[in-house]
C-alpha cells in the first residue's frame, strides 16, 4: 500500500478574499505564500500547514453550515488546556465567534467560526489519548484491543475514577 503522509493543505471556498485572508493571518498567524488573484495559498511557518482561500466567480455564497455533506469542520492541534485559554483572548481581542472550552472525553475543545462562519476547532490531548497514538504508531494494535480500552476508560469516566494518564 503507498504511503500516507498526512495532510499537505486544506482549501475552503470563500465569500470575500481579502476578509477571509485578513483572519487568516491577523487572528491564526498565518503568512500568505502565494496570490493567484482568485486563491491565496497561506502557510503556517513553524509547521509548514498551508491553508488556502477562494473565492470563485459563480460561487453559491451564503454562511458554511456543517449541515450539509461535506466538511463539519476542521480541528487544528493545540499543546494544551492554558494554550486554548490564550486563544480565547485572542479570538476576544478580534471579535471572534467562538464557544468556550470543553473538557471533553479524550481532549479540550475551543471551536470557532471564520468570517464565512466556516467550523475550526483547536484540541488539545489529553495524556491518554497521546499515550495510545504514540503506542499506535509503534504497533499494529488490534482493533478489539482498541475497542476494549475505549470501552473501559469511557466507563472510568462515567463511574466518577478520574481519567488514567
Amino acid at each position: 500500500m503507498p504511503a500516507f503522509r498526512g495532510v499537505d493543505h486544506v482549501s475552503f471556498s470563500v465569500t470575500d478574499l481579502d476578509r477571509s485572508e485578513r483572519f487568516y493571518v491577523d487572528v491564526l498567524g498565518l503568512t500568505q505564500l502565494m496570490d493567484f488573484g482568485y486563491a491565496r495559498i497561506l502557510v503556517d511557518r513553524p509547521s509548514g500547514f498551508m491553508l488556502s482561500v477562494v473565492e470563485h466567480d459563480a460561487k453559491a455564497g451564503g454562511p458554511f453550515t456543517e449541515l450539509t455533506t461535506g466538511l463539519d469542520h476542521l480541528g487544528f492541534a493545540a499543546e494544551s488546556r492554558d494554550e486554548l485559554v490564550e486563544w480565547e483572548r485572542r479570538f476576544d481581542k478580534y471579535g471572534v465567534t467562538y464557544t468556550p472550552i470543553r473538557d471533553m472525553e479524550f481532549s479540550y475543545h475551543l471551536n470557532f467560526r471564520d468570517p464565512d462562519g466556516i467550523a475550526l476547532e483547536f484540541s488539545a490531548p489529553y495524556p491518554i489519548l497521546t499515550s495510545w497514538l504514540e503506542e499506535l504508531r509503534e504497533r499494529d494494535i488490534p482493533r478489539e484491543e482498541i475497542q476494549t480500552r475505549v470501552g473501559e476508560y469511557l466507563a472510568s469516566l462515567q463511574s466518577g475514577v478520574p481519567p488514567m494518564s
